[in-house]
C-alpha cells in the first residue's frame, strides 16, 4: 500500500484566477433562451428568467450544453395566492459566480411542472421535497413520492391552505418485495435487510433499505425525515433580525458555524448591509475552527465506522475537537450552539485579555502538525484501512456532478470546487490558503480531503490571529449599523451560499415586506450527498456500504432539516 500521496494544490490568485469573473453575461442568456423566455424576473444574485411548465427539460439542455451551466444547485418550490413556482437556481462548477435562475409559474388548481431529472440527476430528491412540502407535482419524475413525510400524510406542509392544527393518522402499508423481476437472478439467495433507522453505523436517525445478493449490495434506497423539523418554516416565522440564525446551528450541529454564515450572508443580500473589515476577519477565523470540529468528527466517527470498535482513532480526534470547543467557548460563550454571527457583523470582539487568547490559539496550532503526523500514522498508512477504503465507495466525478455533490465528497473526486475561492466572501480572498483535491474518488480519497482541509484552516486561522494581533485598537468595529427591525422591499429574492464543512450550503428568501421571510429555504450539503449513495454501493459488499455512507460525513439535522 502506498503512503499519503503529496500534493500541492494551485494557490488562490485574485487577479488571473479565471474562475473570479464577476457575472454571466445577461444579454447572451437573453438570446439563447429567446425562444423559451415568457418574461423577466428580479433576483439580487443571479438573472432570473420565466419558462414554461413544459420547456424545463429543454432550457436545462441548452444552458447545460450551450452555456456550461452543469452545476443544479437548488430547487425552491412556493405558493403564492395566485399561483405556485418552481425555481431552478443553476451555476457552473468552474464558474460559480455565474448564475442564473428559472422560474416556473404553475396554476392554482393543477401545479404540475416538467422534471428536471432526465437532464439533472440530483432533481429527483429536489423535486420529491418540493412535492412533500408544497404540493408541485413533477411530471417525469421517476420516483415522486414523498420524502420526509410517511406516504400516509394528508397535506403539505408550506402550502397556504394547510391545516398545522389537524390531527394525522400514521398508517403503515404492507411491505413491498424489494426485488423486482429485472433485478432478481433465480440461481442465487436474495435478501432484504433493514440498516436503522437506530443504529450506530447510521449517524443519526436514517433508514436504508438494502436488498443484497449473499454480501453484494443490489440496491440501497435512503429512508429519511426521521428528524425533518420543519426548521424551514420556523424560520418564516421567525424575524430577519434576531431569530433567523440562531436556528441555523441546528441544522448541521456538528459543525454549524458555516450555517450561520449561510442565513447572515443572504439577509445581507437581501437587505444591503455591509461588514466591517475587522468583522469579516472574525467571522473567517470563527468559521474555521468550526470547520475542524466538523472534520474531526467525521475523522473520529470514520474510524469507528471502518474498524467496528471504539479505537484510539476516536479518541485521539476528540482530544484535539475538545480543544478547538474550548477555543470557541472562550470566543462565542457557547459549547454547541453558538450564536456568534450578527447581521453585519458579529456578537462581540475578542475575549479579554486577548493576549492570553492568541496564546491559546499558537498553542493549539503550534502543537497541530505533530497531531496531523499522528492521524497520519492511526488512519492513512494503516494497511487495515486502506484494505476497507481504497477503491470502495467509488464516486466518479461526472457521477459526483449529477448528484449536486460538493464539498469532500466532491473534492475526494477530484472536483476543484470551493466556494470559499469560487464565489469569494468574508476575508478569503485576501489570504493564501489550497484548495485540497484528490482524484481516488473513493472513501480513502475523501479522508485524505478532509486531514489536508484541517491543516489548510490551520493555515487560514493563523493567518487571521496575526491580523487581529495588529490591528489598530481604535479601528475595530465589529458591526455595522443594521436597523433594529428589517424590513427588505417586498418580493425581494436571493440565493447565496457558503463552504460549510460538508460542502455547499445554500439559503434561499423572497421578501413579503414584512419583518419575516415570505419564503425560506435550505439547501443542505449532506442532503444531495446522501442521495449519490446507492451510485456508490451498488456492487459492492454490505461492509462497503457502512464505509462508503461515513465518507460522506452526513448529520441527518441537516438532511431533514
Amino acid at each position: 500500500m502506498s503512503e499519503t500521496p503529496q500534493r500541492e494544490p494551485d494557490r488562490i490568485d485574485p487577479e488571473f484566477d479565471h474562475r473570479r469573473e464577476a457575472v454571466v453575461d445577461e444579454r447572451e442568456l437573453e438570446e439563447v433562451l429567446a425562444e423559451y423566455a415568457i418574461g423577466r424576473d428580479d433576483h439580487k444574485n443571479a438573472p432570473a428568467f420565466v419558462i414554461r411548465p413544459d420547456d424545463v427539460q429543454e432550457v436545462l439542455s441548452t444552458l447545460r450544453e450551450a452555456e456550461g451551466f452543469d452545476h443544479l444547485s437548488c430547487i425552491t418550490a412556493e405558493e403564492y395566492e395566485d399561483r405556485y413556482e418552481s425555481i431552478v437556481h443553476l451555476t457552473k462548477f468552474d464558474q460559480r459566480t455565474h448564475e442564473v435562475s428559472l422560474v416556473v409559474p404553475l396554476p392554482k388548481d393543477e401545479p404540475v411542472c416538467q422534471s428536471a431529472e432526465p437532464v439533472f440527476r440530483t432533481a429527483e430528491w429536489h423535486e420529491r421535497e418540493a412535492y412533500d412540502l408544497v404540493g408541485i407535482e413533477y411530471d417525469g419524475n421517476p420516483d415522486l413520492r414523498r420524502i420526509l413525510l410517511p406516504e400516509s400524510w394528508q397535506g403539505h406542509p408550506l402550502s397556504l391552505d394547510y391545516d398545522q392544527d389537524k390531527p394525522q393518522v400514521v398508517r403503515y402499508g404492507e411491505h413491498a418485495n424489494p426485488i423486482q423481476p429485472d433485478r432478481r437472478d433465480f440461481e442465487s439467495e436474495t435478501m432484504f435487510i433493514n440498516i436503522g433507522p437506530h443504529h450506530p453505523a447510521t449517524h443519526g436517525v436514517l433508514h436504508l433499505k438494502v436488498a443484497l445478493d449473499g454480501e453484494t449490495v443490489l440496491d440501497v434506497d435512503p429512508d429519511i425525515g426521521y428528524l425533518h423539523r420543519c426548521e424551514e418554516q420556523m424560520c418564516q416565522q421567525g424575524t430577519y433580525r434576531y431569530q433567523l440564525i440562531p436556528y441555523s446551528n441546528r441544522w448541521d450541529y456538528t459543525a454549524n458555524l458555516p450555517n450561520e454564515w449561510a442565513v447572515a450572508r443572504a439577509v445581507e443580500d437581501l437587505a444591503d448591509l455591509e461588514v466591517p473589515e475587522y468583522a469579516q476577519v472574525l467571522r473567517t477565523m470563527a468559521v474555521e475552527f468550526g470547520r475542524m470540529l466538523g472534520h474531526f468528527l467525521a475523522l473520529g466517527t470514520f474510524g469507528l465506522d471502518v474498524f467496528g470498535d471504539f479505537t484510539a482513532i476516536f479518541q485521539y480526534t476528540f482530544r484535539d475537537r475538545e480543544v478547538v470547543q474550548n477555543i470557541l467557548e472562550d470566543l462565542t460563550g457557547q459549547r454547541m450552539m453558538f450564536y456568534y454571527f450578527r447581521l453585519g457583523g458579529v456578537a462581540w470582539d475578542l475575549p479579554e485579555p486577548r493576549e492570553e487568547f492568541f496564546e491559546k490559539v499558537r498553542d493549539f496550532l503550534n502543537g497541530l502538525p505533530a497531531k496531523m503526523d499522528e492521524y497520519h500514522d492511526l488512519i492513512v498508512t494503516n494497511e487495515i484501512f486502506q484494505l476497507r477504503c481504497v477503491d470502495t465507495g467509488v464516486l466518479e466525478p461526472e457521477v459526483a456532478k449529477e448528484y449536486g455533490c460538493t464539498g469532500p465528497v466532491a473534492r475526494g473526486s477530484g472536483i476543484d470546487y470551493d466556494l470559499r475561492r469560487d464565489d469569494p466572501y468574508g476575508y478569503y480572498p485576501n489570504l493564501e490558503w489550497n484548495v485540497v483535491t484528490e482524484d481516488g474518488c473513493d472513501n480513502y480519497s475523501r479522508v485524505l480531503v478532509r486531514i489536508q482541509e484541517v491543516e489548510e484552516s490551520a493555515k487560514i486561522i493563523e493567518q487571521c490571529i496575526d491580523l487581529l494581533e495588529e490591528w489598530p485598537e481604535d479601528d475595530r468595529p465589529v458591526q455595522s449599523n443594521v436597523p433594529r427591525t428589517l424590513k427588505p422591499d417586498a418580493d425581494t429574492e436571493t440565493y447565496r451560499t457558503v463552504e460549510s464543512a460538508k460542502g455547499e450550503l445554500g439559503v434561499y428568501i423572497r421578501s413579503d415586506g414584512t419583518n419575516s421571510p415570505g419564503r425560506f429555504k435550505i439547501r443542505s450539503p449532506c442532503f444531495h450527498n446522501l442521495s449519490a449513495l446507492p451510485e456508490m454501493s451498488e456492487g459492492e459488499y454490505i461492509a462497503d456500504l457502512i464505509a462508503s455512507l461515513g465518507s460522506l460525513d452526513i448529520v441527518l439535522g441537516s438532511v431533514d432539516r
